[in-house]
């Protein structure tokens, strides 16, 4: 299968992870932009505007997800990278399937934008229903950590979890047959 470069996503031969440092430790999430590449190009085009820095985890359920992205806060806001909402990705072989699934947060079909969440364990109920376009590489102690945080209403922290900074890198991908 060819996969389609664009502006953000250039080099389909390489790897695209998101460094994620957050006021609690850093984490890193790779992306599956080989099947997910509309959803992989929205949240590397906003990380790489500064989207979502500063940007806190608005709603953290222990043993079900950290989910981010709204500059709000509320859990009411985000904007995509193309200005409106876009479609769902769904691939056979990416599913909800354990800890640490990067997908993205929706009000329902084709309503995706900015925010996303990661799983803090199974969740195949949201298989085909949100689309899953990555996992977390390194840090699974700091996305657990962000887990178990205590929340009080509508699943809010007590204590902000903040984004502080996102960056993109591009790494080689030496698994690549040449």
């Amino acid at each position: 299968m060819k996969v389609e470069t664009t502006k953000y996503v250039p080099d389909t031969d390489s790897l695209y992870v998101a460094v994620v440092k957050t006021n609690l430790g850093t984490f890193e999430l790779l992306m599956f932009h080989d099947k997910a590449p509309v959803t992989v190009e929205n949240f590397v085009g906003l990380a790489r505007k500064g989207y979502y820095n500063n940007v806190t985890f608005h709603r953290i359920i222990k043993g079900f997800v950290i989910q981010g992205g709204d500059p709000t806060g509320t859990g009411m806001g985000g904007d995509s990278f193309f200005g409106k909402e876009f479609k769902d990705e769904f691939h056979p072989d990416l599913r909800h399937d354990g800890f640490g699934i990067l997908s993205m947060a929706n009000r329902g079909p084709a309503t995706n934008t900015s925010q996303f969440f990661i799983t803090l364990g199974a969740t195949p109920h949201l298989d085909n229903r949100h689309s899953v376009f990555g996992r977390v590489y390194a840090g699974l102690d700091v996305v657990e950590k962000i887990g178990s945080v205590k929340t009080g209403q509508m699943d809010k922290p007590v204590d902000p979890v903040v984004m502080e900074n996102v960056t993109i890198e591009v790494r080689p991908n030496k698994l690549k047959k040449k």
